[in-house]
């Protein structure tokens, strides 16, 4: 009753958040269109009273019989007897893509909104059609071209966009936005999370032009547990047939022409053998190219096959060790969020170092760029949604936004061949309406992608010495894959963990999604000492000792690559804002714990050839 009951209100809000929040869905391989990039300077004004979105009945300007009255008019004093209470020009400036949290001391700790606004110029051609493209926005974003508003977007970490055809003049332009980070019980996430709130326009901003009818989505992957079979699909923008679309990849001398349907796709399914399988250790990728008489895409796309067979993982048919390590989308050297190729390099190289062959990217969709640079260095990948800890289960509004995040995080990424598992959430606790809830985002992913595993970070319990896993939503997904935190959170001393057994109710491969401990870069004392390297270190070596009794343990990402921000971690010694869990430091020196795995990855390696 309870599941059905919930049907029906999602389909009722589903109606409703269609024509608030109307918009096509992600573009895929937006760095391959033409793009003008918006990044840069934005002159930016704080306004925790919205002062420049209400007026004093508080009611909202862009809802008013004239549209107007709001910041997002952008006006200047034209004439001096003028009332204006705003002025972007003489407004300071932040860096975009980037948070704001860490450009400002005065905007480190705010929570609220603040409104951003570009100028630049266009020239928008006839016959062409224009979108405004975001990276990412945390976390509501209000977006206005010229004084119009263009929509509204809900979610911190995934793309948008908005046509602009209508919008864009010849010169000069203006674009702001009014950005909300402020945490709310009913959102994804709720306001109870275990990292730094960034606020702000996060990731790259591009005004992008296309022709009238132009590719927004394709797929080129193999077929589930088949290694020459691929299936290839293309949908444009609009439903427009006749459409010759060709696809070629060169090195394989392959070429196929096909034509559009009346509802503007394509689907196709074909044998191509030889193809040279993407792994870590082999980490091939294919020059793609999907060209029409007015489009020429191009993407480096790999072939692999990823499946489970009783309590082994399949990498290309082959069994595989997920030598894994979670991480944040966040520089430890330099506050905020990843900003760069370069940032996101290094993150990543830091898990190669450690003979990673696998990154658990939590707990949000990564930048699309972290995506493509693991298919480049041959790292496997957990991609993640920020349905995390305790969400408003009930809610059909909060479903149908992690849905919603959920499909965009698939549309973006689905050609990865890093890509193995997409992750429903994390540390959910146990209850009927959240069984419903995450049970129908499993459905959700296996509906937009069947070549993947399925999984959640679940939750554990314990009876005197034994670690109980028997979630219901265990039957749903495709990995027995949990967190626990022996030694630091509960169990005693690291000496003393090895005590614990786990009864796992369910047959199927073990991850063990996330442990560890918190560690002081550079303090040291014995190995009873909370907060010293030296407790980390037997940590780690009692974790192992106790997590490799698992007969099907065939994976981990323990928590964390490096130290991160967290408003909650607020020991004035040890922490100081920072979660402590890494095994880097914040100044980038490899804790003695870091070592300790990297031996025990490296004899993974060697059992796993």
């Amino acid at each position: 009753m309870l599941k059905s009951t919930f049907r029906v209100f999602l389909i009722c809000f589903s109606l409703l958040s269609s024509i608030s929040y109307a918009q096509v869905s992600s573009i895929q391989n937006i760095q391959a269109r033409k793009i003008l990039s918006l990044n840069g300077k934005w002159n930016y004004i704080i306004d925790p009273y919205e002062n420049g979105y209400y007026d004093y009945r508080h009611d909202p300007f862009d809802q008013s019989k004239t549209g107007t009255g709001g910041y997002y008019d952008d006006k200047v004093q034209k004439d001096k007897s003028e009332l204006i209470e705003y002025d972007f020009d003489h407004s300071p400036q932040m860096n975009i893509p980037g948070d704001w949290n860490s450009q400002s001391e005065k905007l480190e700790l705010y929570e609220g909104n603040i409104w951003l606004r570009k100028k630049f110029d266009a020239k928008p051609e006839k016959g062409k059609r224009y979108y405004v493209y975001f990276g990412a926005v945390n976390y509501e974003a209000h977006v206005y071209l010229n004084g119009k508003k263009l929509g509204v977007h809900k979610g911190g970490f995934t793309p948008f966009q908005f046509d602009v055809t209508n919008n864009l003049k010849v010169g000069e332009n203006s674009i702001v936005l009014k950005v909300d980070n402020i945490r709310k019980q009913d959102e994804i996430p709720t306001v109870n999370t275990d990292w730094w709130n960034y606020g702000g326009i996060t990731r790259d901003v591009y005004l992008a032009e296309f022709p009238d009818h132009f590719i927004s989505d394709y797929k080129l992957q193999l077929v589930k547990g088949n290694k020459n079979l691929l299936n290839f699909s293309v949908k444009l923008a609009d439903a427009t047939s006749n459409q010759e679309v060709t696809l070629s990849i060169p090195e394989l001398k392959l070429e196929k022409k096909y034509k559009t349907d009346s509802e503007g796709k394509i689907a196709d399914e074909f044998v191509w053998n030889n193809l040279n399988l993407w792994s870590p250790e082999s980490p091939k990728l294919y020059a793609v190219n999907i060209k029409t008489d007015k489009e020429d895409i191009n993407d480096k796309i790999g072939f692999r096959t990823i499946q489970v067979d009783g309590d082994s993982i399949l990498l290309n048919g082959k069994s595989v060790f997920l030598r894994g390590i979670s991480i944040h989308d966040e520089n430890p050297l330099l506050a905020g969020r990843l900003r760069s190729e370069g940032d996101m390099r290094m993150m990543l190289q830091w898990a190669k170092d450690m003979n990673c062959n696998y990154v658990r990217l939590a707990h949000y969709p990564h930048n699309e760029e972290m995506i493509r640079l693991a298919d480049e260095m041959g790292l496997l990948v957990w991609a993640e949604v920020p349905v995390y800890w305790t969400i408003s289960w009930t809610n059909p509004a909060t479903y149908a936004n992690a849905k919603q995040q959920l499909t965009d995080l698939i549309v973006r990424d689905k050609n990865r061949a890093s890509v193995i598992v997409w992750s429903i959430g994390n540390e959910t606790p146990l209850s009927d309406p959240r069984l419903s809830f995450m049970s129908n985002l499993a459905e959700t992913a296996r509906s937009l992608d069947d070549t993947r595993l399925v999984a959640a970070a679940l939750e554990v319990h314990r009876d005197g010495n034994n670690i109980i896993l028997n979630d219901p939503l265990g039957e749903k997904i495709d990995l027995v894959s949990f967190n626990e935190y022996a030694g630091w959170y509960w169990g005693g001393s690291p000496s003393e963990i090895s005590k614990y057994n786990f009864d796992i109710k369910y047959k199927k491969p073990v991850v063990i999604t996330e442990f560890g401990g918190d560690a002081l870069g550079g303090f040291h004392a014995d190995e009873n000492t909370r907060w010293s390297e030296e407790y980390q270190e037997a940590l780690y070596k009692n974790q192992i000792k106790m997590l490799t009794k698992i007969g099907a343990l065939r994976g981990m990402t323990p928590w964390i690559l490096a130290d991160f921000r967290s408003p909650r971690r607020q020991h004035p010694i040890y922490q100081n804002f920072w979660n402590r869990k890494g095994l880097i430091s914040e100044t980038g020196k490899k804790k003695k714990a870091f070592f300790v795995l990297k031996d025990f990855y490296a004899e993974m390696q060697a059992k796993y050839k």
